[in-house]
């Protein structure tokens, strides 16, 4: 007896797929071959499901993500736009804008730079806040 695998169930390998590798060069057709479909019936198919085209759901991770570099890094707007998997930084900029309703820079200004929010591990504070030993500053040991 042949068990199959139901559709949504396929979906979901391409759906985790885009959602691990969105920074990678992924198509329709690459999403298609992880769910086990064809391009065509595969973009139908998500679409009846998630309610987005497999693009435009690569695009909103990619812009997700890009978002929270913004929020968290001081990294240059063309290099995060590179790091999430785009490649114009024209058409991350619009796209940025239309998802977010600000360009990404100005998206970065609404909150505090990245270097205000950085967090030191309690291992190194602790260091550095021991006193140092009498032996290690005299030089006797």
């Amino acid at each position: 007896m042949i068990t199959t695998v139901a559709p949504a169930r396929q979906l979901l390998r391409a759906k985790d797929l885009a959602d691990s590798r969105y920074f990678e060069p992924l198509d329709v057709a690459t999403l298609a071959r992880a769910a086990r479909l064809s391009p065509a019936h595969f973009s139908r198919e998500f679409r009846r499901v998630f309610g987005e085209s497999p693009h435009q759901y690569l695009l909103t991770r990619r812009l997700e993500r890009a978002a929270a570099l913004l929020r968290s890094t001081d990294r240059s707007v063309a290099d995060i736009c590179i790091t999430v998997g785009l490649r114009s930084v024209g058409s991350f900029t619009t796209s940025f804008r239309r998802a977010f309703g600000k360009s990404p820079t100005e998206y970065r200004a609404a909150y505090p730079p990245a270097a205000h929010r950085v967090r030191i591990p309690i291992c190194l504070m602790a260091a550095h806040a021991r006193p140092a030993s009498r032996a290690l500053r005299d030089g006797a040991a």
